[in-house]
């Protein structure tokens, strides 16, 4: 067990050193989700909360595709050849699916404060937002890390991930709004906790794919 997480930090060591020594990628990444926002801003100013939920989600969903699903693209077949001969796909993929959270985590909340400065805050409980917003970006970071892993073995990536990510995304990002709903609002409403929970098993069922399908994909 010691040796698979001296794999996985070793995994997430070289990722990190990759996004410091190519920091055009990551200041891209932050200027997509600033300009966005501003246009947004000059189109609409204030939105009423609903249009504001909405647009954040969708915004995140672009962010994410931007920002994660590279992650698996970006690899050469001689790199994976030595991630293969160094580290097993379980560990190579733990570590992509963790390091995935953790940079969508970062861009989701400071999506979050652009909106705020930007498009006003319509919200009751902006802590609560907060954690909502680290979970859904931990959630869609997940599925489209597990889907790069899939779209990096066939030619047609782009084509691959949109026509997968469709059907997995779409539920997941009405269970989103459904929850931030309950942060807009004085009214204590029910079936935070149960749609919580449904998020929360959603991601552990797609790492277990993950996990379960990758290794078949690594020896293609």
């Amino acid at each position: 067990m010691s040796k698979q997480l001296q794999h996985i930090w070793a995994l997430l060591k070289k990722d990190l050193l990759l996004e410091i020594r190519q920091q055009y990628t990551f200041y891209g990444i932050l200027l997509y989700v600033a300009s966005t926002i501003f246009v947004l801003y000059l189109a609409m100013e204030h939105p009423e909360s609903q249009v504001w939920n909405a647009l954040f989600w969708m915004i995140q969903l672009f962010i994410c595709v931007n920002a994660v699903a590279k992650s698996f693209l970006q690899e050469s077949r001689g790199r994976m050849l030595y991630f293969y001969s160094v580290s097993g796909a379980r560990d190579f993929l733990l570590a992509k699916l963790f390091f995935n959270a953790v940079l969508m985590m970062l861009m989701s909340l400071v999506s979050l404060l652009l909106f705020q400065l930007w498009m006003g805050s319509p919200l009751q409980h902006p802590w609560q937002f907060a954690g909502i917003v680290c979970l859904g970006g931990v959630s869609l970071s997940l599925i489209f890390t597990f889907l790069a892993a899939i779209a990096a073995r066939v030619q047609q990536n782009a084509a691959m991930m949109a026509i997968m990510g469709f059907p997995l995304i779409i539920p997941q990002l009405l269970l989103l709004m459904r929850l931030s709903n309950t942060a807009f609002s004085d009214v204590i409403q029910l079936g935070q906790m149960k749609i919580a929970l449904s998020l929360a098993g959603f991601d552990v069922l797609i790492v277990a794919l993950a996990v379960v399908l990758f290794p078949f994909l690594w020896k293609d």
